[in-house]
């Protein structure tokens, strides 16, 4: 079976100009998503895929592939599913992942049980996702909660599923069928929904979301382990 990731690059950015090569920590923003599926061991390739050549040089700095998107791919009016079909057709897989370099904090590790829960699930799609046990509202209707009776505990809700987006999956060949009969693939087949992190739900949109990831990275490679300390009055014991 062959598994391929690709790491989206795409020159241009609304929020946060050319965040993908924005320094974190002293390295680009791209270079954590990359290092993550390199480490991760389970693809058989991983491939820088942009509208800039300056990517191309980026790619051999770290030992990836690189694939030069079509210029109609680079705008930000591009959907996703248009991306993914021409990947796919430049790049004969079983299997491709989109690593998104915008989840900086997602590791090696993870992004290999992300793919074994594909597999091991036979999936056909997949997206991960954040857990978060909150009263939630839609339209002004309740969510996973009841106004009626006494309040309920947050750790007693059904947790809701937010996309995080830092990887989504597809088998190529149901892919690219439905993309050629219906124009649009992303959600297709056999759907999972892979709960990550909250490191790796951490998303770069910003400069402020830069400057949050910069302190998440150096307080990790300053110490590792987080001590949690008490105020002088706290009882003492369990």
């Amino acid at each position: 079976m062959n598994v391929v990731a690709m790491v989206p690059a795409r020159m241009g950015s609304e929020r946060l100009k050319l965040k993908n090569l924005a320094l974190l920590n002293g390295d680009p923003l791209i270079s954590y998503a990359i290092n993550a599926a390199r480490d991760s061991g389970v693809f058989d390739r991983v491939v820088i895929n942009s509208d800039g050549d300056v990517f191309e040089q980026v790619a051999q700095r770290y030992g990836v592939d690189f694939y030069r998107r079509p210029d109609e791919l680079g705008s930000s009016e591009t959907k996703s599913d248009d991306v993914v079909y021409d990947f796919m057709l430049k790049h004969p897989s079983d299997i491709m992942a989109w690593v998104n370099p915008i989840s900086p904090l997602q590791t090696a590790e993870e992004l290999g049980q992300v793919v074994k829960y594909f597999i091991d699930q036979e999936l056909d799609s997949l997206i991960t996702v954040n857990n978060e046990q909150v009263h939630c509202v839609y339209e002004g209707a309740p969510v996973n909660f009841t106004v009626e009776g006494l309040f309920a505990k947050t750790q007693d809700l059904t947790p809701v599923q937010s996309f995080v987006y830092s990887v989504m999956m597809w088998r190529t060949e149901p892919f690219i069928r439905k993309y050629e009969q219906l124009g649009y693939a992303l959600l297709t087949g056999k759907l999972g929904y892979f709960p990550v992190s909250k490191r790796s739900s951490f998303i770069i949109k910003t400069d402020e979301d830069l400057v949050i990831a910069e302190s998440i990275l150096k307080a990790a490679a300053a110490g590792g382990e987080i001590n949690i300390l008490y105020d002088k009055l706290a009882p003492a014991g369990d």
